[in-house]
């Protein structure tokens, strides 16, 4: 199927951080309440098209700081060959650079940043297709055999696509100022200019808006983790009542009001895409 356009339109909404009252969120409900859902192993096609059993997973997966790289480090140096296919490269001793310390095998610098080292074309912890542990990303299938959330051993980067959290200072009228953090959709954009090369990408494609779920609810503790407690139940309040919208925008029979308010690869998958098609 076709992806939808980047630049659809969007229900946004703003609500001042219970945590905090000199910031405030602004989240798309559009996307949020979408049934976007990770497909890896159930019709993922890979963001290369010569590479499809690698989902997301080619390039390896850029560290936010030193609390994200320690986050892997813990598990990396737990899990066993036979649930991790490259253990034994990742637990390597690496080279070291002129002037710099030397890294873990399972580390590497990308123009002065550390990530995931590629090893064979894709991430270190992508385990490939026929290894007896199972195909996939070995901190993802460690986290749930031993019982803990997926987004508490992976790379922030993994853990979060495709939700997007992005930060901006808003100047008011009188002087004052809030930070603005926004919670939206991670499209094609933000992977940079790159993001618009990939094969494939799953935030916009109806193949992957198949949820039993809106996207606030299964990702529910990555939400958690991105806003605190106070501020994600704010937001699911808000959702609720986006959904109760929709409901009755469709019980009206008002379809001009669906674009706006339901994801159009949601409405694609469920046999709605055509937004101006006529109601029967």
């Amino acid at each position: 199927m076709p992806e939808t356009p980047l630049d659809i339109p969007r229900t946004w909404i703003e609500f001042t951080d219970p945590a905090d009252p000199e910031q405030r969120y602004r989240c798309d409900l559009t996307w949020l309440t979408s049934r976007w859902t990770c497909i890896y192993g159930a019709g993922c096609a890979g963001v290369y098209a010569e590479r499809p059993d690698d989902g997301c997973c080619t390039l390896g997966a850029h560290f936010t700081d030193a609390d994200d790289v320690e986050r892997v480090r813990r598990i990396a140096r737990r899990m066993p060959a036979e649930r991790w296919q490259h253990r034994s490269t990742g637990l390597s001793s690496g080279k070291a650079r002129a002037g710099e310390e030397p890294l873990e095998g399972w580390l590497e610098r990308e123009d002065g940043e550390l990530k995931t080292r590629v090893v064979d074309g894709a991430c270190v912890f992508l385990n490939r297709p026929g290894f007896p542990g199972g195909h996939g990303c070995s901190l993802h299938q460690w986290a749930v055999e031993h019982g803990e959330a997926p987004h508490t051993v992976k790379p922030d980067v993994c853990w979060q696509l495709p939700i997007r959290r992005s930060y901006r200072t808003v100047e008011m009228p009188d002087g004052s100022s809030q930070l603005e953090i926004s919670i939206g959709e991670f499209d094609r954009r933000g992977w940079g200019p790159g993001g618009h090369d990939l094969d494939w990408y799953c935030s916009g494609n109806p193949q992957a808006h198949v949820g039993r779920e809106p996207v606030y609810r299964s990702n529910e503790g990555e939400l958690r983790e991105l806003m605190g407690d106070a501020a994600y139940d704010e937001l699911v309040i808000r959702c609720e009542a986006q959904l109760a919208a929709v409901k009755a925008a469709r019980a009206s029979g008002a379809r001009k009001l669906l674009p706006l308010l339901v994801h159009p690869a949601t409405l694609e998958a469920q046999g709605e895409g055509a937004v101006t098609r006529k109601r029967r």
